[in-house]
């Protein structure tokens, strides 16, 4: 695929490929292990992709054999509670949620080990694709904890709760096959394969109307936290705004008219 434009860091690559961002976490060595530094460098690069017009759909990676295998246990060992609750999981819930209210369609292209902070990472994003190899789970309750970057609260409201709560009691991974059948992952494809389709699915969601897909994504959002008579009405408040766009009558003129839509995102 030719790369339309690249910047590259030393612990986030960040390239966009026509209308996609592709950020890679880049600290293999540690297989992409989270912490301050990294969390802050994760965080300007999901900036630079929500400011860029151009960008329509964000697809995370890692590097090496891992999406992110969790955070720095040697950082972690050495934190206390009131600083953990003052940096890093401040900075981690700041972060996270970041992404999870991203107005433009994220994916998570799990390529590896995703443990601990890397689930709780992918649990943030829309569509989840992963390698057959991958590895998913939370294993904090080995080391004595348990999910503190969010992965307490997402994980039962994407899961059965007693699903998630086996997940979580034993600490055990689980294989990318397996994630598929919870519904934690949308599909598993080849390893080598895995960029390749992550792309033809980010590439056919930038096809669509931006602005159509932020508001349905607001509103998901937002009915999500209501009870179903409130989320209903905010829905036909939301699709009624929609009618106001260029683009919903683009779409309906172009099946009209049997030929291809062409969205400009307003």
């Amino acid at each position: 695929m030719e790369k339309d434009a690249a910047v590259s860091d030393d612990l986030v690559l960040y390239e966009r490929r026509g209308a996609v961002a592709l950020i890679t976490i880049n600290r293999p060595r540690t297989l992409n292990a989270l912490d301050m530094e990294m969390l802050a460098a994760l965080d300007a690069r999901v900036a630079a992709a929500e400011a860029d017009d151009a960008v329509r759909v964000v697809v995370f990676t890692g590097a090496g054999r891992a999406f992110v295998a969790g955070g720095d246990i040697a950082d972690l060992n050495a934190r206390q509670g009131l600083p953990h609750y003052q940096e890093l999981a401040e900075r981690l819930h700041r972060v996270f949620r970041r992404i999870e209210t991203c107005d433009k369609p994220t994916i998570a292209a799990i390529n590896g080990f995703a443990l601990g902070g890397g689930t709780e990472l992918l649990l943030c994003m829309d569509l989840r694709i992963a390698a057959a190899s991958a590895k998913l789970g939370l294993p904090e309750i080995t080391l004595g904890l348990f999910p503190g970057a969010g992965g307490s609260q997402r994980l039962m409201r994407q899961l059965p709760l007693c699903k998630a709560k086996e997940m979580m009691f034993l600490g055990s991974r689980i294989t990318a096959a397996e994630a598929e059948r919870l519904g934690l992952i949308n599909r598993v494809v080849e390893d080598a394969a895995l960029l390749d389709e992550v792309f033809v699915t980010a590439d056919a969601i930038a096809q669509k109307s931006s602005l159509v897909l932020k508001l349905l994504k607001r509103t998901m959002a937002d009915g999500a936290d209501m009870p179903l008579p409130s989320a209903l009405r905010h829905e036909q408040a939301m699709i009624s705004l929609v009618f106001d766009s260029a683009d919903a009558h683009e779409g309906c003129t172009a099946f009209l008219q049997k030929r291809a839509a062409a969205f400009h995102g307003r």
